[in-house]
């Protein structure tokens, strides 16, 4: 949900912050909010954490943040944000293949059927701006595909190491890992100048936005941490429901039947996939 109001907050300072300019600014604040949870843990996390892991986290932090909104950004610029979005959607089913795949996950028919109807919940939602044509090749459909991929395989290598470590110093490092990526990256969009020039409103709204990615990301990898990553990944089915019921209130953008539909399927196929299996009801009930 809070991506969604992300993506709604994102569309008031587009115009005015390019796209890796806004996400370092995204990311900075939300890791200026999450040093101060990390700083108590930071020195027992330091001393445990392995050399490798580190350089694991690294990646990951910059896996996540940085090369998936880059991708995501590029497909964004050659196709319309309804393709983008249900392409984004296969996620949660990108990350039960590759935990199935990596031997991380067990796929059981309620949950392969909680994904498949929490898909075809963002595919109804979208069904309108789905219906618009557009042209341009396939580069920007396999850009948003592959940002989902990246996602789902950080997803699934993510948990190791959050139940190795505490999951505030783990959420701070990455995020901080890609802002000096996003830094670097951001140099072509003149940063420094473009930082310099953004008004006041916009900066409020740059404050909102990174602070709810603290939020949500220390949140997100919380659940990773205790869930499978297929179960938590299938959550991301709400982004787009959330993003035209947030349009509708604050940008008056109208609000059609089909997205009560939608969000009757993707509620359906939430509950399918966060049940717990058969045989561990079935324990939890015997007696003895």
């Amino acid at each position: 949900m809070l991506v969604g109001a992300g993506i709604v907050a994102s569309r008031f300072v587009v115009a005015e912050v390019p796209p890796l300019t806004l996400a370092m600014l995204r990311y900075t604040i939300g890791f200026a909010c999450l040093l101060p949870f990390a700083l108590p843990t930071l020195g027992d996390a330091l001393r445990v954490l392995r050399r490798r892991d580190l350089l694991a986290l690294t990646a990951l932090g910059v896996g996540q943040f940085a090369v998936l909104i880059a991708l995501l950004n590029f497909g964004l610029q050659r196709v319309g944000a309804g393709q983008a979005a249900l392409i984004f959607s296969l996620f949660p089913l990108l990350t039960l293949l590759l935990g199935a795949a990596l031997g991380r996950e067990q796929v059981g028919g309620r949950l392969l059927l909680g994904v498949l109807l929490s898909i075809a919940g963002v595919a109804l939602s979208l069904w309108p701006k789905l219906q618009a044509a557009h042209g341009g090749g396939w580069w920007g459909e396999l850009a948003v595909l592959a940002s989902a991929a990246i996602g789902a395989l950080c997803s699934v290598l993510y948990r190791p190491y959050l139940q190795r470590y505490p999951t505030v110093p783990v959420s701070a490092f990455a995020m901080l890992a890609s802002v000096v990526f996003l830094a670097l990256a951001a140099l072509g969009e003149h940063w420094p100048a473009r930082v310099a020039a953004i008004s006041v409103t916009a900066w409020l709204v740059v404050a909102f936005i990174g602070v709810s990615s603290a939020v949500g990301y220390f949140w997100w990898l919380f659940a990773l941490k205790n869930e499978s990553p297929t179960r938590v990944t299938v959550f991301l089915a709400l982004n787009p429901v959330t993003a035209a019921l947030l349009g509708s209130l604050l940008l008056a953008e109208p609000l059609g039947v089909h997205l009560l539909a939608a969000l009757a399927l993707i509620a359906a196929g939430l509950w399918l996939a966060t049940r717990p299996p058969r045989a561990l009801v079935n324990r939890q009930v015997r007696p003895g």
